[in-house]
């Protein structure tokens, strides 16, 4: 049977409160510590004293700095943080590049002519014909000529309006390709007839806008019979049908260089020289 003594030192060694622990210090003496003692203060309670970093660790935790974070995330990326903002585009800017896709798309496939190997290369050279027809130089030399031999006043003005009229097609067409400079399509052949250094682009068909202002002319000041009205309509429309079929402009270019050229007439009517003005013209001429 145990003694009490050591039944004593058995209780001082294990069967103490269920709360407590014991250990023996360098003396030999029992130290208890409670099993339920407070931990260790946390980063937030540590600081909780300085009010200083308190508020640095709220700031850093707050949903603007989260924001601030993740456009920095946008910068490394390398793209600009409005295009990472702009999840949904204009509906113009949708609508524009969808007519763009279309007019490139059409233009390449209504480019049949394109060069001999196409699909209708046989018909090359007509279409080349019927482009030199649309020239400016054939139509300046041409108005120059009948200018020079019209034997009435009326024969004159009409001619001298024409050429005025050709002049200034040249004029704002080659403006407006300076300004807009869009290029021609990829599959152009640069075998025009006597280019120069705006003919490299395209927008607008100045073939188009010449067909369309001189149609309307020829039609408004000469008296002609119902079929030459009607040649003179389809020579128009095929002047601006070979541009595409040839692959010198795109189905806009052309459309819009109709659209020009039958605007400039109402300019032409405007500035319009009369029988009169054209005898001044003459007389500080010969003076």
């Amino acid at each position: 049977m145990p003694s009490p003594k050591a039944k004593n030192s058995a209780n001082r060694s294990g069967g103490g409160s269920p709360g407590l622990s014991g250990s023996t210090n360098g003396n030999g003496r029992y130290e208890f510590m409670s099993l339920n003692r407070t931990p260790p203060p946390t980063l937030l309670q540590r600081q909780g004293s300085d009010p200083t970093a308190a508020a640095r660790l709220r700031a850093s935790e707050s949903p603007t700095r989260r924001r601030g974070s993740g456009s920095s995330t946008s910068s490394n990326t390398g793209m600009p943080e409005e295009d990472c903002m702009r999840l949904n585009p204009s509906f113009i800017g949708i609508a524009l590049s969808s007519l763009l896709a279309i007019d490139l798309w059409l233009s390449k496939r209504l480019g049949v002519c394109a060069c001999e190997d196409s699909s209708w290369g046989s018909i090359r050279p007509l279409m080349k014909l019927i482009e030199i027809s649309g020239h400016g130089i054939p139509w300046l030399v041409w108005t120059a000529y009948c200018l020079y031999k019209a034997d009435s006043a009326a024969g004159q003005e009409i001619m001298l309006n024409l050429f005025m009229a050709l002049i200034l097609d040249l004029i704002l067409v080659g403006i407006v390709k300076a300004v807009v400079r869009r290029r021609r399509p990829s599959h152009n052949r640069m075998d025009m007839f006597a280019t120069f250094s705006v003919d490299r682009y395209s927008f607008p068909s100045g073939h188009a806008t010449r067909a369309a202002m001189c149609a309307r002319f020829l039609l408004a000041h000469l008296v002609l019979a119902a079929p030459l009205r009607v040649l003179v309509f389809l020579w128009s429309v095929l002047v601006g049908l070979s541009r595409v079929l040839l692959g010198r402009h795109n189905v806009t270019d052309v459309l819009f260089g109709f659209l020009m050229g039958y605007c400039q007439y109402n300019l032409v009517e405007m500035l319009w020289v009369s029988s009169l003005g054209l005898q001044g013209l003459l007389g500080l001429i010969q003076g």
